[in-house]
């Protein structure tokens, strides 16, 4: 019979491997991004997240990993998402991502299996179609998706059939005026993204502009085998996540727990059963991390969409009956986090330089706790360039 681990246990384990345990240090940058990517939305999220992971770390330092040295690089990645993590582990956030089959593609960006059928292909041959042409239209250049798919759906259109053609050239259901063959090279610039061929250069206004990956960094992504990347993904989703199981880890991917036999397979000799919440696994080199974890004293303020914030088993870190306030389908709030727990929810609104913090705890806090959430409130005032923080802290 599989040992039985608590609740407690699995909170320290989590907290340390997401670095929450403690600050970094500012050189520690790349390794605070590392363990399973940072999610970039809303947009600024990822630098809200690697402050409360990094002491004293900066809009500006995080910018420059990304746009200067490019030791960062923003894509797609799980469930289609954006994520920063490191350039030098490009090939676990992309190719480890990337769906084996039709059917896991067509989960992986929902939405697109209606269009493909309607024009007799596979998103497959979608997707190869767009691969054929973005080296052409994207070389040199950097191109927002509207522009971008545009440009690739009409020169896609040139070289169908003349009935295929038709059905692409018309207005699809997605976006008024969008024609349907827009909207497919849309949903495929997904996995040309897991492909490693493009990822976002800097913003520019409201927009995430396309590059090529070869051109931004100056070489491609490396070409490694994707059962050994696939691998080295589940590793690190069960030193964020662990023990987990397989469909907590499938959601977490962005597809169905059916498809996830690539990922889990390789890995099975590497894995001890678990007791929590039902059968879970986790690395054995981890178990005895597991066993000994110990949850620390740790107050942070987390961004919409924080890593840690991700796992899957939610009644883990938040009571059941909170889960609404804390993941809500639209307008994530940020979380509040102390000892490992998730305690409340909170809000920024800037006004010219006043930033004004809103905090909602689901419960009176300690004295010590209200103090750290003061001082969580100022340095994030700090890192978006306020001259006052106004915060407010109120109970639901």
């Amino acid at each position: 019979m599989a040992d039985t681990v608590s609740r407690s246990e699995v909170i320290a384990f989590r907290l340390r491997a997401h670095n929450l345990t403690q600050r970094l240090g500012g050189e520690d940058l790349l390794d605070a991004a590392a363990p399973c990517g940072v999610q970039d939305s809303p947009p600024g999220s990822a630098v809200l997240a690697l402050h409360a992971r990094v002491r004293d770390v900066t809009a500006q330092q995080v910018g420059a990993a990304l746009d200067d040295d490019r030791s960062l690089l923003r894509t797609w990645s799980m469930r289609g998402a954006p994520f920063c993590f490191p350039t030098a582990d490009a090939h676990v956030f992309t190719t480890g991502v990337l769906p084996p089959n039709e059917k896991a593609m067509r989960h992986l960006i929902a939405g697109v299996a209606p269009a493909v059928d309607s024009l007799g292909m596979t998103v497959g041959a979608a997707v190869d179609l767009t691969a054929a042409e973005i080296g052409e239209v994207l070389s040199g250049r950097r191109l927002a998706i509207g522009d971008l798919g545009a440009e690739l759906a009409g020169r896609i259109a040139g070289t169908l059939p003349p009935g295929q053609r038709a059905a692409w050239e018309q207005e699809g259901p997605y976006a008024p005026g969008q024609p349907l063959g827009e909207a497919v090279v849309h949903f495929c610039l997904r996995i040309l993204t897991l492909r490693g061929v493009i990822c976002f250069a800097p913003r520019e206004g409201n927009q995430a502009p396309f590059v090529l990956v070869e051109e931004w960094l100056g070489h491609p992504i490396p070409d490694i085998d994707p059962a050994i990347v696939r691998a080295e993904l589940l590793r690190r989703y069960l030193r964020c996540y662990g023990p987990s199981n397989r469909g907590d880890f499938a959601s977490w991917l962005g597809i169905q727990a059916g498809d996830i036999d690539p990922w889990w397979r390789r890995l099975e000799d590497e894995l001890t059963p678990v007791e929590y919440r039902g059968m879970s696994w986790i690395l054995t080199e981890d178990l005895d991390a597991l066993r000994s974890a110990s949850v620390p004293d740790v107050v942070r303020l987390l961004p919409p969409h924080d890593p840690y914030t991700q796992m899957r088993d939610r009644d883990t870190i938040a009571d059941v009956q909170h889960h609404r306030d804390v993941w809500k389908p639209v307008g994530v709030p940020g979380a509040v986090l102390v000892n490992g727990r998730i305690a409340g929810t909170w809000r920024a609104r800037k006004s010219g330089r006043r930033l004004t913090i809103t905090i909602r705890t689901f419960g009176p806090q300690p004295a010590h706790v209200g103090t750290s959430l003061l001082d969580e409130a100022e340095q994030i005032g700090r890192l978006r360039g306020a001259s006052s923080v106004a915060t407010e802290i109120r109970t639901y």
